[in-house]
């Protein structure tokens, strides 16, 4: 009878050590899920003309297909646009681009394909290159799995196939710069390059502009060799900036690449 006691009391404890491991592994897993899906993209300038501090191990962004910067040695220029809507301002911004010469990519969303198709042509037509910002400009972090991930990024090749007639090149940007390593798999599985950036300035609030002699100041003093530039075409100071701003960075010695280059 004793033995017998012993021996269930053996199965029970088998049990519930096996039931804690279980629980240990999903604590684990929650707790890497939420560690990998906290990352913000974020940048630290130091020193005047150098490229800024990231918190992310770079050899870890290579083997992903992720860059935010060219050739340090380099004194080239890489121009990216972010658009989530039209305000008037993006035409402004082609033109001077056109009559600069100077190529740039521009991430849009779904939002933008639908409502501005004649402006995505005309980016197209210029020798611009359209980048994926994904279809519903998430914070990509909220998705949970590798399907929903590649539905935004498909949907919104789909659209612009319609659109343009061609294939979308294979440029990523994550909305707001919220990334894990685990989608930035994903997105290099699907063939994408992620694109990030190593300047950037506070563009995007319609109602809070810099003004032209603040942006511009902004602009050249944390310029870098092989920077990434992000704008935003809904600022109506970029718009006003953007043909001053190319000639000053001419000025400085440097010229303009395509992300296709990296």
């Amino acid at each position: 009878m004793k033995k017998r006691i012993i021996r269930i009391a053996g199965i029970f404890s088998l049990f519930f050590t096996i039931a804690l491991g279980i629980i240990s592994y999903k604590n684990n897993n929650l707790n890497y899920i939420s560690v990998m899906s906290s990352n913000n993209w974020g940048l630290s300038f130091q020193e005047e003309g150098k490229s800024p501090v990231i918190d992310v191990d770079k050899e870890t962004l290579e083997q992903l297909d992720a860059y935010y910067l060219g050739d340090e040695e380099n004194k080239k220029l890489y121009l990216t646009f972010d658009a989530g809507y039209e305000n008037g301002n993006t035409e402004k911004i082609l033109d001077a681009l056109k009559e600069n010469n100077v190529k740039a990519t521009f991430f849009l969303v779904g939002n933008y394909l639908e409502k501005c198709p004649e402006i995505v042509k005309r980016m197209v037509e210029e020798g611009h290159t359209v980048g994926n910002h994904t279809y519903h400009h998430k914070d990509m972090n909220t998705l949970t799995t590798k399907e929903a991930f590649i539905e935004e990024l498909t949907s919104l090749e789909d659209l612009y196939q319609n659109i343009v007639g061609s294939e979308m090149p294979k440029f990523y940007r994550p909305p707001q710069g919220k990334f894990s390593e685990e989608q930035l798999m994903w997105a290099k599985e699907e063939g994408y390059k992620t694109c990030f950036w190593s300047l950037a300035y506070v563009d995007w609030d319609e109602k809070k502009q810099p003004s032209k002699d603040e942006a511009i100041e902004k602009l050249t003093s944390r310029i870098h060799p092989g920077a990434i530039i992000l704008l935003h075409s809904t600022s109506s100071t970029n718009g006003e900036i953007m043909g001053d701003i190319i000639h000053k960075w001419k000025e400085m010695g440097y010229e303009f690449g395509e992300l296709s280059e990296l």
